[in-house]
């Protein structure tokens, strides 16, 4: 069906030609000639973009600088104090993750980890929207966060683990002879049946769920985990400690354990690394304990109140220290004779047999030196209970979203980049004396306010908030005027003399 006359006769710009289109074929839309082309012996022309159409018998340019719709449209207010506060504390660990992974793979492995604290209990199918909606997509644009991508992402992390490893040695290798690493297992939720990892531990009953158990290594004096590895849930901790302690390459240090993880399962590796020392407590009814009298004994304990301790050397070398607090013991008394009343079976003789250990604590450590130093090392122990439960609660990490080996091993390493970066958020909190106002997660809460609004003509800029907030702001160093006057002295300001 041609063209009308009346259409082509229209006035439209030069070098333009006409295409009818639709179902009817009874549209029509200029489109510019941009050059030609040769066909033979032919010239022919080549057809452009559309630069118009004809409605009416009247030529319709199109609009060249069109508004885009508002779902094209970009963000224009994004959470940002969280994301300074972590790019402040964090922004390091991207170079560490370059020693091991390529760029893009470390910038991308850093946000994931950054988000899930920064928005917690994220899911990684909301990733790109939380990273498009924060302040991180200015900061370091072009990150692909789409939930395909993220998925797809974890499991390569996975497949590629021996890079994981390499990383956890590099963190390793900068601890100190002198720290205390604190090092203990915990059990997550994972009712994936593809996978290896998935299984029933030994809560299985009380839970009702399979697991995966998770180990890590929390450093005392930097406050923060060093390494991690995850395990089968039905694996024993002292089965897994052996692995754990060789193939990070945890060759310096103290490390400060529980019943769980004894050194003899690693006797191996502390005698192979001179620099690696262990220390950890005993059965109060083992048989060392028992032939060197470990319960009774002999001297107070120097700037403690109420303690007591014994020091004696095996005949394989280790030492003992066995304390006792009177305190704790009193303490322990008073929960059994509860116990024993509501159970209704006091026994004279099973009191006296359980006052002996009422309230007392046996170690062993390969360490000669003074029981201040042991007690007070081993005091700092109950520390990485905290770690545990705060890494299950605080951040959410109380179950696994993913299924196959791969996905888990890869989720597991981002979720403990993100327990590093928690508890760097929790020093600088303590520092700045917010933990004695309030909790964590209300601080959180608080940054979470605190956002940049993109005001046309003028650029981003901290929207209004309370007074109290921007003092937070302030305490932590991360507020946009932090930079302010030195205040000027009272009274009038001293003459200038003139020579």
């Amino acid at each position: 069906m041609p063209i009308p006359k009346e259409v082509l006769a229209v006035d439209r710009p030069k070098n333009s030609i006409v295409i009818a289109y639709g179902k009817n074929r009874d549209r029509y839309a200029v489109r510019a000639r941009v050059g030609c082309r040769s066909d033979g012996q032919r010239r022919l022309p080549v057809n452009g973009p559309t630069i118009g159409h004809i409605v009416d018998l009247r030529y319709v340019p199109l609009e060249e600088n069109a508004c885009p719709p508002v779902s094209e449209s970009a963000v224009d207010l994004k959470d940002w104090a969280n994301v300074m506060l972590a790019q402040k504390l964090f922004g390091s660990m991207v170079d560490e993750l370059r020693e091991v992974y390529s760029s893009d793979d470390a910038l991308k492995i850093w946000c994931i980890a950054t988000l899930r604290v920064c928005f917690g209990g994220i899911k990684d199918c909301e990733l790109k929207d939380a990273y498009e909606e924060s302040f991180l997509s200015e900061l370091h644009p072009g990150v692909a966060l789409s939930r395909n991508t993220v998925s797809a992402f974890l499991n390569d992390l996975g497949r590629t683990c021996s890079k994981i490893t390499l990383f956890m040695r590099g963190r390793t290798s900068r601890v100190g002879l002198d720290h205390h690493l604190l090092i203990d297992g915990t059990l997550k939720s994972d009712e994936s049946r593809v996978n290896s990892l998935s299984d029933f531990s030994r809560k299985a009953r009380t839970k009702g769920t399979r697991d995966i158990s998770v180990l890590y290594a929390f450093d005392l004096e930097a406050e923060e985990p060093v390494c991690s590895k995850c395990f089968p849930g039905n694996m024993l901790d002292v089965t897994a400690y052996s692995e754990f302690i060789s193939e990070h390459h945890i060759t310096k240090g103290i490390v400060v354990a529980d019943k769980g993880f004894p050194q003899s399962a690693a006797k191996k590796h502390f005698q192979e690394n001179p620099d690696l020392h262990y220390l950890n407590p005993l059965k109060r009814d083992s048989r060392i304990a028992s032939d060197l009298h470990m319960l009774e004994f002999t001297a107070l304990l120097g700037g403690y109140e109420g303690i007591t301790y014994r020091k004696e050397k095996a005949a394989d070398g280790r030492f003992l220290y066995s304390f006792r607090d009177a305190y704790r013991a009193a303490k322990e008394e008073s929960d059994w004779l509860k116990r024993s009343r509501k159970k209704n079976d006091y026994s004279l003789a099973d009191l006296q047999k359980a006052r002996a250990v009422f309230g007392t604590v046996v170690l062993e450590c390969d360490l000669d030196t003074d029981a201040q130093a042991i007690y007070k090392a081993y005091s700092k122990r109950w520390e990485i209970e905290l770690v545990m439960r705060f890494y299950k609660s605080a951040l959410e990490f109380d179950e696994t979203r993913v299924h196959d080996d791969y996905s888990v091993i890869g989720s597991e390493f981002c979720d403990f980049l993100s327990s590093v970066l928690t508890f760097r958020m929790i020093r600088a909190f303590d520092q700045a004396k917010l933990l004695e106002q309030m909790p964590y997660k209300k601080v959180m809460k608080i940054l979470a306010r605190a956002k940049m609004f993109n005001d046309p003509g003028c650029g981003w800029r901290l929207i209004r908030i309370n007074p109290s907030y921007e003092e937070i702001l302030k305490r932590l160093d991360i507020h946009p005027t932090q930079k302010l006057q030195p205040k000027k002295k009272r009274g009038r300001p001293a003459k200038i003399k003139h020579v």
